[in-house]
């Protein structure tokens, strides 16, 4: 019996794969964002190679990326999936011309899908409170949870930045939390003094039970040890938090959808609301971009507009 042929990576393959590694090393990007990457371009060189017989990057050309195109949408992806897909495309073009391997970027001149930017949804300040009062502060995890949940709305993180924290990244005695965003640019936010309070007393008396586990296996606390961590006394996770903060939402009576993400949309929004400098807002969320920042505004004045609508007797 003939064994069957082996399958042999192609050039385009072996290119994204070289790409892929220049955004970890060289460009530093997370984990997350270079899984993205993997992920889409993987898609389009398996359509390229096996659909148009485009094996090598040097015969990448518009029409390749304008068939590929077409073929997301027609597995129906959204508009903003399509946007997603050519931009990773569009930077991987680059890289090609940079590299040598093309003369110029076939995505130069290649309409791109117009991403449709939806206002985010928020919690109100009354709703934001009854989640953070939900957690029960008499146990060890109450105290966890809520230390997470104060320290989320306080200082706008993400969620991946939040369950990265170690203890030596909150400095109580100035108010500040130094944490590691996107492309590994690290950065300060303020925190204020109920997260502050929280935290100090998960440290004093909620910490230490939780992580009794892991002390009786001889692990070391210190500086460099994780902030927030399970009961088996290993760090917590992002999934984990997500599981956490939708429960929180439903013993508060929260009928939205509930994310970490909406908790961090609504400490800008309130923040803007407050009177909060754009700029400064942009610094705490790690925008790169403030047109990025901006859409909150949008969000504020929506706001203003709904309360307008139905306060006002001429509306």
């Amino acid at each position: 019996m003939s064994r069957p042929a082996q399958h042999i990576p192609s050039p385009l393959a072996e290119t994204v794969e070289r790409f892929l590694r220049h955004l970890r090393l060289e460009r530093n990007l997370s984990q997350n964002t270079c899984t993205a990457y993997g992920r889409d371009l993987r898609r389009f060189e398996r359509f390229a190679h096996t659909t148009l017989r485009v094996s090598t990057p040097d015969r990448v050309d518009r029409d390749t990326l304008t068939a590929y195109l077409v073929d997301l949408r027609d597995a129906g992806l959204h508009d903003r999936s399509v946007a997603r897909h050519m931009s990773t495309l569009r930077t991987f073009s680059r890289y090609l011309v940079e590299e040598g391997l093309l003369d110029e970027s076939p995505a130069a001149l290649l309409d791109m899908p117009r991403n449709p930017r939806s206002l985010p949804e928020v919690l109100s300040p009354d709703e934001v409170a009854s989640l953070l009062a939900a957690p029960d502060v008499s146990t060890a995890r109450g105290l966890r949870d809520a230390a997470m949940l104060e320290t989320l709305y306080a200082t706008g993180l993400r969620v991946s930045e939040l369950v990265s924290l170690r203890i030596g990244d909150v400095d109580f005695d100035r108010g500040l939390v130094t944490c590691m965003g996107k492309g590994r640019k690290e950065r300060l936010v303020p925190i204020g003094e109920q997260a502050r309070a929280s935290l100090l007393v998960y440290l004093a008396d909620g910490r230490p039970f939780i992580a009794r586990s892991a002390v009786a296996r001889g692990r070391r606390g210190g500086h460099a040890a994780p902030l927030f961590i399970t009961g088996q006394g290993r760090p917590m996770t992002r999934q984990g938090f997500w599981k956490l903060i939708k429960r929180y939402a439903e013993l508060a009576g929260i009928d939205k959808p509930i994310s970490p993400h909406r908790l961090r949309h609504s400490f800008a929004t309130h923040l803007l609301a407050g009177g909060a400098d754009l700029r400064a807002v942009q610094a705490m969320l790690g925008h790169a971009d403030i047109g990025t920042t901006q859409i909150y505004t949008h969000v504020h004045r929506e706001r203003l507009r709904a309360i307008y609508d139905d306060a006002h007797p001429r509306a």
